[in-house]
């Protein structure tokens, strides 16, 4: 789960392949002619870079959600910032947390900023958890003051899920909830529980067709936190 990237969206929003060079967040326009396109920021690990089991490119869940979006007209530009290995207190490949990375991708304009993951932070202190979830979450809100937020907690691919995991999920969606930010629990919803077609053969992460999945499971949270159109 843990590999970097720093990825955008083709369409609209992009999981880690195994190695990428770091740098600012990227933008892509997934916009209709004569629509104002909302902005969008992810945040995120290597469930969004893409990696090469899957879910690289157009391929990815952000691309494919981005154009999910765009099919039922709601144009976004988005900026994704992901890193692999990364996670609200955890340091990624190149060295980022989520605080960096949202440091990279958000901006004044943006209209939701999403968080999802992460399952790297196992065995992280759960008081240095809350205390770096929130400062991620309030850099957002100081960032972005008219934005929505979307946490999403980290999945797991099988019912048996660590309990290190099941605490993550815990501490994000209190901090979630104190910060006013919509937060999904992908454990709860049972992500990829009995479809091991959907994750790789390291039993982490997504393939093409897990990323599919995800970005059915996504974009329509999406939609639902942008403004009425």
């Amino acid at each position: 789960m843990r590999h970097l990237t720093t990825l955008l969206l083709t369409a609209a929003l992009c999981v880690v392949s195994v190695v990428s060079a770091p740098g600012p967040a990227h933008a892509y326009r997934n916009v209709r002619p004569g629509a104002t396109p909302d902005r969008v920021a992810v945040i995120s690990d290597s469930y969004t870079n893409g990696t090469n089991f899957g879910g690289q490119g157009p391929r990815s869940w952000t691309a494919q959600a981005g154009r999910n979006l765009d099919a039922w007209g709601v144009p976004i530009t988005a900026d994704v910032a992901a890193e692999g290995r990364a996670g609200y207190v955890e340091r990624g490949d190149h060295g980022s947390i989520f605080r960096d990375l949202t440091a990279r991708a958000v901006r004044p304009d943006d209209a939701l900023v999403v968080f999802f993951g992460s399952r790297n932070d196992q065995g992280v202190d759960l008081m240095q958890l809350s205390g770096m979830a929130h400062d991620a979450f309030a850099q957002a809100r100081a960032t972005a003051p008219g934005a929505k937020l979307l946490v999403i907690g980290p999945p797991w691919p099988t019912a048996d899920v660590p309990t290190q995991v099941l605490q993550i999920r815990d501490v994000l969606a209190m901090q979630a909830g104190m910060t006013g930010a919509t937060f999904v629990d992908p454990i709860a919803e049972r992500w990829f529980v009995d479809r091991p077609d959907l994750i790789a053969s390291d039993g982490v992460h997504p393939t093409d067709a897990g990323h599919d999945y995800l970005a059915g499971l996504i974009a329509p949270r999406i939609k639902s936190e942008l403004p009425t159109r």
